[in-house]
């Protein structure tokens, strides 16, 4: 297995991503948009900003994606792709709200330069429980270097937090998740390097 920028991908990655977005994504929140992860994998592919996704590669197929940001969020939404993909009234819905919850998402408390945040974490459905989110975000790490590092996750995606927890983050924080979600809480966990 190999890490890298998408940017530095061979080919285009967004294909691969949107397949691993939608189903590590779909229950929290992405199947009240559409119950078809295919049509939701197609019309979310063209929001990636490459320079800020690292992948897990091997043999040319992904295994899995994360984001390392600033805070500032690492897709951009087209409201005329979603329409193309999704429909008109599905695809204004779409765009509205996932640039409420993921575009323009704001984090309860201030982020320093100095602070790395990992986003979008996902790994594809074939290779959950290998090793990859660890390895990748392990990655991240070393190759960003910053002097700390936080990331948000839901409360019911315990198996994450698991995986979070082995890598040093530590719950610091967390607040209600909106209603339209299928957990209660948004948790906020934090490491030091």
């Amino acid at each position: 297995m190999e890490f890298l920028k998408a940017s530095n991908y061979l080919f285009d990655p967004r294909p691969q991503m949107g397949k691993i977005f939608a189903e590590g994504f779909y229950n929290h929140g992405l199947k009240a948009i559409s119950s078809d992860k295919d049509k939701l994998a197609d019309a979310l592919a063209h929001s990636f900003c490459l320079d800020k996704f690292y992948l897990a590669v091997e043999s040319e197929s992904i295994l899995g994606i994360a984001a390392c940001t600033n805070g500032k969020a690492p897709i951009l939404l087209s409201k005329k792709d979603l329409i193309q993909k999704l429909g008109f009234i599905r695809g204004r819905i779409a765009f509205w709200a996932l640039n409420k919850f993921m575009v323009n998402h704001h984090y309860p408390f201030e982020i320093l330069d100095t602070t790395g945040v990992i986003e979008f974490v996902a790994t594809s459905p074939e290779h959950r429980g290998k090793g990859v989110a660890s390895k990748l975000i392990t990655h991240i790490m070393d190759d960003k270097q910053k002097n700390d590092y936080l990331l948000e996750v839901a409360d019911s995606n315990t198996s994450a937090i698991r995986v979070y927890e082995k890598l040093g983050f530590v719950e610091f924080t967390k607040i209600p998740a909106p209603k339209s979600v299928d957990f209660h809480y948004l948790v906020y966990m934090r490491t030091s390097t």
